[in-house]
């Protein structure tokens, strides 16, 4: 009793550090940025535009869903079409109010791990995803700086980055050998270290499933594209004429900050980074922060059906999934 409520006490400092971190920062820019002008024109955005966009956020919203059963059936467990459905909408709801980035990981996970008799193996299917999803990332937006670059002339600092991204996200699938070679061996018995080595080892299984990966990837990165096709629409309902390919460049950086464990639901760190961003652009700060706005509020309305599905669950839990392997 006493370890759970110790645990229920740090989460709760961590979401006020986290609740802090995000009012500082939009007080912060609060007193750069008329947010009157920034709420007029969120208010004035194109009705055709928003439409497009929440269509797009539903699209997107189903390459995820499938992402996850392929991967879940790659690693035996078998669960019904709409039960990963709900759990995925669900817990995309319920990781709307948790830190941004890993939330919504952390209420999936625990949902099929609920749902699952290989509880390794359901932990691991939601690390890879969200590893494919940081190389999808990294990869796209080393092709906008390949785009965006003149002349062809590419920032090396910048692809050296991607670069360590890129390997780092690789580097996860070995992560059974490199633990096992870091953490002493008189450790490895240790509860939350054998657990953590538990989970590496169903991690580093997909290293044998090279298929699953492959198709996983081609859907995360098309998952990314349509996220910075929806904010280029966005920004076209806003009025600017920043290109395609800038966006290809800055919003991967942006997304990127959305995944950091730092904000609530993603107000905050990335909406500062997008006006950042845009900045060279000559995209004035309200505009900027408008657009950040946007985009924030079109993902969390992509999260309402979770809420819908929340409040019709069975007042009696459906029974452990099946494992097929």
């Amino acid at each position: 009793m006493n370890g759970a409520s110790d645990l229920l006490n740090r989460a709760s400092r961590s979401t006020l550090v986290r609740l802090a971190v995000t009012a500082g920062i939009l007080a912060y820019l609060s007193t750069r940025i008329d947010l009157a002008e920034s709420a007029r024109a969120v208010a004035a955005v194109s009705l055709p535009h928003l439409a497009l966009v929440l269509v797009l956020v539903g699209v997107d919203r189903g390459v995820m869903i499938l992402r996850l059963l392929l991967l879940l059936r790659a690693s035996g467990i078998a669960i019904p079409v709409r039960d990963a459905t709900r759990l995925f909408l669900v817990s995309s709801f319920v990781g709307s109010f948790l830190p941004a980035g890993v939330g919504a990981d952390v209420a999936r996970a625990y949902g099929l791990a609920r749902e699952s008799t290989t509880g390794s193996e359901a932990l691991a299917s939601v690390a890879v995803d969200r590893v494919l999803g940081v190389l999808a990332l990294a990869t796209m937006g080393v092709a906008g700086l390949v785009a965006w670059a003149p002349q062809g002339r590419s920032d090396w600092r910048l692809l050296a980055v991607g670069a360590i991204v890129g390997m780092a996200c690789l580097a996860a699938f070995w992560a059974d050998q490199w633990l096992r070679w870091i953490v002493p061996a008189h450790r490895h018995q240790r509860s939350i270290t054998r657990r953590v080595l538990k989970l590496s080892d169903a991690v580093s299984r997909y290293r044998n499933r090279r298929g699953v990966l492959a198709h996983v990837m081609a859907w995360s990165l098309v998952v990314q594209l349509l996220r910075i096709t929806q904010a280029y629409l966005l920004g076209v309902g806003l009025g600017l004429t920043v290109p395609f390919s800038y966006f290809l460049l800055f919003m991967p950086i942006g997304l990127l900050m959305l995944l950091l464990p730092v904000s609530i639901s993603g107000f905050g760190v990335p909406q500062a980074a997008i006006v950042w961003l845009l900045r060279p652009m000559g995209v004035d700060d309200s505009t900027a922060f408008a657009l950040s706005t946007l985009i924030i509020l079109t993902g969390l309305a992509g999260n309402l059906p979770g809420l819908l599905l929340w409040l019709r669950r069975p007042k009696e839990p459906s029974g452990r999934g099946r494992t097929i392997r």
